[in-house]
Order: C-alpha cells, then sequence, then structure tokens
C-alpha cells in the first residue's frame, strides 16, 4: 500500500483553473450509471462529513479520469471531433473490461477509491492517448507511468492533520466489482469545484459500440 500521508493540504490554493468562460477538455470513465460505486462512494462521504475541510464528488459525476487534453479554445473544433472519432476507432478494438474498488488511497489533495487491477484499464489510456496525440498533439500528463486509476470520493480544501480522516475511514471497504465498457469526453468549465461539466462526447469499448436508432 502507498505511504499515508501526515497532513492534508489546499487542493486549490496554487492549483491552475479555466478563467470564466474557458473549458478543459478530460477524457473520463463517467460512474453516473454505476450504482454500486456510488453507493461505495456514499458511504465514504458520510464517514467523513463530520470533516468541514473536504468537498465531495458529487454522485452524479464521479469518475476515474484517463487524460487531460487542454484547453477547448486552443484546439479546433474539427481537430476535436477527428479525436473523438479516432478514440472510438481505437477503443473498437479493447474489449470491456471488469475492475473492482475497495481499497481507499489516500493523496495530502485527495481521498480516492484505487481501481483494481491498477493495470488493467492500460489499454483504455493507450488508445485515448493516442488518439489525442495523432490528433491535437502531446496531451498534458501524458505518462501512463505517472497514471494511478481511481476515483475521488473528497478533495481536501484546507491544510489539516491526516490521521482523523484516515481513522474514520479506513483503508478498505466494501469491495464492489464493475466493468467499463465506454470513455466520456467532459468539458469542465470554469472551476473544477463548480461541477459546471458538459459531455461532449461518448466512445465504447469492443462491441459494445451503439447502433443507430431505428
Amino acid at each position: 500500500m502507498s505511504p499515508l500521508p501526515r497532513e492534508m493540504a489546499n487542493r486549490w490554493h496554487w492549483r491552475p483553473e479555466p478563467e470564466p468562460g474557458q473549458a478543459q477538455l478530460y477524457w473520463h470513465i463517467l460512474m453516473k450509471d454505476q450504482q454500486e460505486v456510488r453507493a461505495l462512494a456514499a458511504l465514504a462521504q458520510q464517514r467523513l462529513a463530520r470533516f468541514p475541510g473536504l468537498h465531495f464528488t458529487p454522485p452524479e459525476w464521479l469518475h476515474s479520469t484517463v487524460l487531460r487534453v487542454g484547453l477547448a479554445d486552443g484546439i479546433a473544433a474539427a481537430s476535436i471531433g477527428e479525436m473523438i472519432e479516432e478514440a472510438r476507432r481505437r477503443l473498437r478494438t479493447v474489449p470491456p473490461i471488469s475492475v473492482s474498488l475497495g481499497r481507499v488511497l489516500y493523496h495530502p489533495e485527495a481521498i480516492t477509491l484505487g481501481v483494481q487491477p491498477a493495470d488493467a484499464l492500460d489499454s483504455v489510456f493507450d488508445a485515448v492517448q493516442d488518439a489525442a496525440q495523432s490528433i491535437v498533439g502531446k496531451p498534458e500528463y501524458a505518462e501512463r507511468t505517472c497514471w494511478t486509476p481511481h476515483v475521488t470520493v473528497a478533495y481536501s480544501t484546507t491544510v489539516q492533520p491526516a490521521g482523523p480522516i484516515i481513522a474514520a475511514l479506513g483503508r478498505e471497504l466494501p469491495e464492489c466489482k464493475i466493468t467499463v465498457s465506454s470513455v466520456s469526453l467532459i468539458a469542465q468549465q470554469g472551476a473544477e469545484r463548480q461541477w459546471d461539466w458538459q459531455p461532449v462526447a461518448e466512445a465504447q469499448l469492443g462491441n459494445t459500440q451503439r447502433l443507430p436508432e431505428t
């Protein structure tokens, strides 16, 4: 297991964020339809509710970040469309992936649920990264070795001791298993904690590609 932090930090003290009217593009695995993940996050947030220096992820936006592409206004609309189609093409060869969540991971800025096995989603990362790189250039944070798949349940908004938080939540929650079958391109408008997210497109994995309605 990873070392435990002794102190939590304010996630947004120095973190650059889009200005009003700007949108940051992200590829996320959204969990809004994964009821088991929503229930697990709700359990964690209930145990953490007495700590005022935490900001909880809304249930409808629970997610695992795959890739931050960059500011939308720096990418031509046509290129965004091409990137989406390229991601869809590459993900057709990646079958849906079963993973589990339940291990709690602590970062000075956040409390998360780790995705296990940790390398299970590497093929999703590679497909999305290659699509972005081939169309719009090198995305931000594009090294897979720096990527730890997780679902954040709470962000720290102040400097505070980590010990009481860890004692309240622990390091393991009841395990839940899910199947990842799609990745979504999201435009994050303005500050991250405002949760002004606009879905742009969805890319299905493997044979889960949706057929046109008749």
